[in-house]
C-alpha cells in the first residue's frame, strides 16, 4: 500500500521538529574517562547499570509488542523506561489489547512498575505526532529556564502524547514543581502529567 505524499508544509514543519529535537536532545557524544557518552548521561542521576537496564526494558518491550498480532496492527504504544518503571503512552483498539499490552511488559525482568496512559481508540495521525515532538522539544527548552542549583533539564525525560506531557525523573520536590511550573505554559499543552521519584 503506498501512501498519500506528504504536503510540502508539513514537510518543512517536520524538519524542524527534527532539528530542534537533535539540538535539544543533550545526545552530544562526550568523552569521558575514556569512554564515550551522550552529554544526558553525565547528569544522569540513574547508577549506569540502571540506564543500561531501562534501555533493554525498552528495546525487549518493544520487540514483544511488535511480536504479538493481537496488539501489532491493532495499536500504537510507545514504551519510555526510566528507573525501572515503564510508562505506556499511545492508542489501542480495545481494552483487550491494552491488557495484553500491559502484561507483556509487567513480566519482564527488572520491570518494577507499569503505569498504563493508553487510550482506546484511534491512533493519532501523523500530524498530532509531530506536534507532540515538537511540544516534547519546546517543554526541553522550557525547563533550561529553571534557576536551581544542581539542577539540570536533562535529568528529567520528556514524553508527550496527544499534547499531555508526561515528566519522569529522579528529582527534589522544588525541582519537580519549577520543571512543571514551566512546562504547563509551553503552547499545544493540554496538561501536564508528573511522574517523578523524588530524592
Amino acid at each position: 500500500m503506498l501512501l498519500p505524499p506528504i504536503p510540502h508544509r508539513y514537510l518543512n514543519f517536520l524538519a524542524g521538529c527534527l532539528a530542534l529535537t537533535v539540538a535539544l536532545s543533550g545526545c552530544v557524544p562526550l568523552v569521558v574517562g575514556g569512554a564515550v557518552v551522550g552529554a544526558s548521561a553525565v547528569y544522569d542521576r540513574r547508577p549506569a547499570q540502571v540506564v543500561a537496564e531501562d534501555q533493554q526494558i525498552e528495546l525487549t518491550a518493544i520487540h514483544q509488542l511488535l511480536q504479538d498480532s493481537a496488539i501489532q496492527g491493532h495499536s500504537r504504544i510507545a514504551v519510555t523506561s526510566y528507573n525501572r518503571t515503564v510508562l505506556l503512552t499511545g492508542q489501542a483498539e480495545s481494552a483487550d489489547v491494552v491488557r495484553q499490552a500491559i502484561d507483556h511488559v509487567s513480566r519482564l525482568p527488572k520491570v518494577q512498575r507499569v503505569i498504563d496512559e493508553l487510550t482506546i481508540g484511534p491512533n493519532t495521525d501523523l500530524m498530532r505526532q509531530s506536534e507532540d515532538v515538537y511540544i516534547t522539544s519546546r517543554a526541553k527548552l522550557a525547563m533550561t529556564a529553571v534557576d536551581l542549583p544542581d539542577f539540570n533539564a536533562t535529568r528529567i525525560k520528556v514524553v508527550t502524547e496527544d499534547g499531555v506531557v508526561y515528566l519522569l525523573g529522579l528529582v527534589s520536590p522544588a525541582e519537580a514543581d519549577a520543571a512543571t511550573e514551566r512546562v504547563r505554559y509551553v503552547p499545544g499543552v493540554k496538561r501536564v502529567v508528573k511522574l517523578f521519584e523524588y530524592q
